[in-house]
C-alpha cells in the first residue's frame, strides 16, 4: 500500500471539461446525464478495478450473483427521471392509458418471492405467522395501520411525508422531527411489545441500513414501509424487481445508456486543489504506477464522506471537516456459496429471499431464482451486517478475522436452517465491506451535517454520493448523479 507522500511526482497532465471521481452508481448516473444534455468531454476515474461501488457483482460457471446490493422495489411514478432510465433500460416495457408501467416479468421478482425458518418451518412471507399468538397478530395489523397512514400522509407544503428521493419529503417539522428519536424510542412510545413485530422491524432496519432499533433514526425506521409508493399494472409497492447479478444490472444499463469512452479504472485520486481556471486533480495510476495532472473545468466528487474528508483537507475551513464525524457507515459480510444441494426442511420450499429468524444474518437470496432453468447446482449469495455499539470497534473486530472465522459463522447459521448443507458446499467467496452502507443514526438525516456535506466548493467541485441522503439504496444514489450533473449544467 502506498502513502501519498511515497507516491511519485506528477509527469505529465491532462485536461477536461467535466471530471467525474468515482465509479459508483451516483458517478455513472451523473455521466449518463451530462451526456444525455450534450455534453461530451467527460472523464470518470475510478480506484477500483470495476466500476459500480456496492452493485459489484461476480459471476461462476453457475450462475451471475450479487456483491452487494440486489433488487429495487417499484419505484413511484413521479420519480420520472428513474421510471425513463427502466424505460430506457427495458425494465419498463411500455405503459397503460393512465401512465402506470407495464413490468418486464422476467425481471419481476418470480414466485415463491420470500420465506422465513420459525419454530421448525419454513413459512411463506418474512412476517412471522408460524406459531404466534393472536396479540403479537393484533400489533402487526396495529403498526400496518400506523404505517399506512406515514403512506399517504402530507406536509402543509403539499409534500408527501417520506418519499424517496429523501430530499423530496415535506420540511414540516411534526414529521422531521421523528428523526431526533431512535426507531426504538419511537416503539416504545406507540407501546409495541410483541417480540415477533421487534424482531421483524429490527431485521428490516438491519437489511436497508445495516443499524438495529435502537441505532436507527424514527424517521428511516418509518421511511422504509411508508416511502414505497410504486405501482405498474402488474405489480405493486411491495413488488420486486430482480436480477440473477442484483443491481449490477442496472450499473451496466448505466454504462451502456452512456459512450463508454472516458472511462477508467485503477485510477486513485489523491489530491484536489483549486486554480483560477478550475481544479486541478492529482491522480496515481496504479497499473503503470505513475502519477499525473487532471486539469478540469469542474468536477463532481462522488466518493464517501469518509474519503472526501481527506481529499478536501487543503479546500476547506478546519472547521466544516467536523461535519464527518457525523458520517456513520455500516460493515457487511456477503458470502457466495455454490451448493450442489441445498437441504429443505418442512415447510415452503426455496424461495428468492430467505430468511432465519432470530439469527445476526438477514439471510439469503438465491441468484438463480430468476434464472428459468432449475438446476440442483445453485449460488446463495449471505448477508450479514455487522451490527454493534460501534461502528468502528465492529470493523476492527470484523478487520481481525480470517476466511475461516467467517466461514465458520456462515455455515453454522446455514446448518440451523439447513441441516447437512456443509457436505453439499462446493465453493465460498467471501467479501468484507468495512464501509457497507450509510447508517441513518438519529438526527443524521435532517442534522446539518448531510446538507453542508453536499454544498458545491467555489461552484467548480460538486457532489454525489448516496451518503448525502442519508440512505443507501440505488435510488438514491441515482437522484444524487444527477442533481450534481444539473448542478455543472447549471454554472
Amino acid at each position: 500500500m502506498h502513502h501519498i507522500e511515497t507516491l511519485p511526482k506528477p509527469t505529465r497532465s491532462i485536461e477536461t471539461d467535466t471530471l467525474i471521481i468515482g465509479g459508483g452508481i451516483s458517478a455513472l448516473s451523473a455521466k449518463r446525464w451530462l451526456e444525455k444534455q450534450g455534453q461530451r468531454n467527460i472523464l470518470l476515474v475510478e480506484m477500483d478495478d470495476h466500476f459500480g461501488g456496492n452493485s459489484h457483482f461476480g459471476k461462476n460457471s453457475v450462475s451471475a450473483y450479487p456483491w452487494g446490493a440486489h433488487y429495487i422495489p417499484l419505484p413511484d411514478i413521479r420519480n420520472i427521471e428513474l421510471i425513463d432510465f427502466l424505460y430506457e433500460s427495458k425494465v419498463i416495457t411500455g405503459f397503460d392509458s393512465l401512465g402506470i408501467p407495464v413490468y418486464n416479468e422476467y425481471y419481476l421478482c418470480q414466485d415463491p418471492e420470500e420465506r422465513l425458518f420459525i419454530n421448525g418451518l419454513w413459512q411463506e412471507g418474512v412476517i412471522p405467522e408460524a406459531g404466534i399468538h393472536q396479540k403479537d397478530k393484533e400489533e402487526f395489523k396495529k403498526f400496518a395501520a400506523l404505517i399506512n397512514y406515514y403512506k399517504s400522509a402530507k406536509g402543509t407544503d403539499g409534500k408527501d411525508a417520506f418519499t424517496i428521493p429523501v430530499d423530496k419529503s415535506t420540511t414540516d417539522d411534526i414529521f422531521r422531527k421523528l428523526d431526533k428519536i431512535s426507531f426504538k424510542t419511537f416503539l416504545d412510545n406507540e407501546a409495541f411489545t410483541s417480540k415477533y413485530l421487534l424482531w421483524y422491524l429490527e431485521y428490516c432496519c438491519k437489511d436497508d441500513y445495516g443499524s438495529n432499533l435502537e441505532s436507527t433514526s424514527a424517521w428511516a425506521g418509518i421511511h422504509y414501509f411508508a416511502a414505497r409508493k410504486g405501482k405498474g399494472t402488474n405489480g405493486n409497492s411491495g413488488t420486486i424487481l430482480t436480477w440473477p447479478q442484483g443491481n449490477g444490472f442496472l450499473m451496466e444499463q448505466l454504462k451502456l445508456q452512456s459512450s463508454q469512452s472516458g472511462l477508467m479504472c485503477n485510477q486513485l485520486v489523491y489530491n484536489i486543489s483549486n486554480t483560477n481556471s478550475g481544479i486541478d486533480v492529482s491522480v496515481y495510476d496504479t497499473q503503470k504506477q505513475e502519477s499525473y495532472v487532471i486539469h478540469t473545468k469542474k468536477a463532481i466528487l462522488t466518493a464517501p464522506q469518509y474519503v472526501n474528508k481527506h481529499l478536501l483537507k487543503n479546500l476547506i475551513p478546519e472547521d466544516k471537516l467536523n461535519i464527518y464525524k457525523d458520517f456513520e457507515y455500516a460493515p457487511w459480510v456477503i458470502a457466495n456459496l455454490t451448493v450442489n444441494k441445498l437441504p429443505q426442511l418442512r415447510g415452503l420450499p426455496l424461495c428468492w429471499d430467505n430468511v432465519i429468524y432470530g439469527t445476526q444474518s438477514v439471510g439469503y437470496v438465491n441468484a438463480n431464482h430468476q434464472d428459468l432453468a432449475n438446476s440442483l447446482k445453485k449460488v446463495i449469495t449471505f448477508y450479514l451486517p455487522l451490527v454493534g455499539k460501534s461502528t468502528d470497534a465492529t470493523r476492527k473486530n470484523a478487520q481481525a478475522k480470517n476466511y475461516e472465522d467467517w466461514l465458520k459463522i456462515i455455515v453454522s447459521e446455514l446448518e440451523y436452517a439447513h441441516p447437512g448443507i456443509s457436505t453439499f458446499i462446493e465453493h465460498v467467496d467471501i467479501w468484507i465491506w468495512g464501509h457497507g452502507m450509510i447508517a441513518p443514526r438519529p438526527d443524521f438525516i435532517w442534522g446539518q451535517s448531510r446538507r453542508m456535506a453536499g454544498e458545491p466548493i467555489n461552484n467548480k467541485l460538486f457532489f454525489a454520493h448516496s451518503d448525502l441522503s442519508g440512505i443507501s439504496i440505488f435510488e438514491e444514489a441515482f437522484y444524487q448523479g444527477i442533481k450534481a450533473a444539473k448542478q455543472v449544467l447549471a454554472i
